[in-house]
């Protein structure tokens, strides 16, 4: 009898490439994620471009709903989709299983946070075409630090859902990442901070939905870098992405 050795693991460049094609169908198959992630902010764009309610301020109205729904988006699938799937794997000891093979703990959260980024990719070429529909315009200029905003906005709520898929029970996770969904909307990701009464305004400004929708739309409306929210985000992304190492927990 001839023995062979068993074939040697894929570099891991391959390794997570995979796995990210892998997490990036599953985020774009699943019903419910397709709905929180493209349709809910594709009927809040609709909605806030075809209304006169709520007041979004000064700006083209069309402008400043793109922009919102595009942090929406953000939201969408880097907190509330990749939380929830993140939760409901490692109740089914998922990720215990996956961070013994050769793609390893540091490969499966690599290839998460690249489903995120290109299901992201996704939602900005739907939502952008049907933005362009209905009449916006962005400012060239602010292309770039929009697309800065949009990275640094997934990395913020990529570690805030990791901080809460890796310590609470994936029961609790599935309720309190849709309540989070909600709250924010009015806090800062649809509507801008400056039109918020002011003890909300204040709150907003400092929380990371507040900080990515008005980088978005002052990216995007007026060409500016958003230095300021742009360090709120990286502010909680660190925060969040110590505390999610220290304390995620890789099983129930």
């Amino acid at each position: 009898m001839t023995l062979t050795s068993a074939p040697a693991p894929a570099p891991p460049a391959r390794r997570v490439a995979a796995q990210a094609r892998f997490e990036t169908r599953t985020l774009l198959s699943n019903g419910e994620q397709l709905l929180v992630s493209v349709v809910l902010p594709a009927m809040a764009l609709v909605g806030l471009a075809l209304t006169s309610v709520p007041d979004l301020g000064p700006g083209r109205r069309v402008d400043v709903a793109a922009a919102g729904a595009l942090a929406l988006a953000v939201v969408s699938t880097a907190f509330t989709g990749q939380a929830i799937a993140t939760g409901f794997d490692r109740r089914a000891g998922v990720l215990r299983l996956l961070g013994t093979t050769p793609l390893g703990r540091g490969g499966l959260l690599a290839g998460k946070t690249l489903a995120v980024l290109a299901v992201l990719g996704v939602q900005v070429v739907v939502l952008g075409s049907l933005a362009l529909v209905l009449g916006w315009r962005p400012v060239a200029a602010g292309l770039l630090p929009a697309l800065l905003s949009l990275l640094l906005g997934s990395g913020a709520f990529v570690a805030l859902a990791l901080l809460l898929a890796g310590t609470v029970r994936a029961e609790a996770v599935l309720a309190i990442a849709n309540l989070v969904w909600v709250l924010l909307l009015g806090l800062g990701l649809l509507i801008p901070t400056s039109q918020l009464p002011e003890p909300l305004a204040v709150l907003a400004r400092v929380l990371p939905s507040g900080a990515l929708g008005d980088a978005l739309r002052a990216a995007l409306g007026t060409g500016a870098w958003p230095w300021s929210q742009w360090a709120v985000l990286a502010a909680w992304g660190v925060a969040a992405g110590l505390a999610a190492s220290r304390w995620f927990r890789w099983s129930d």
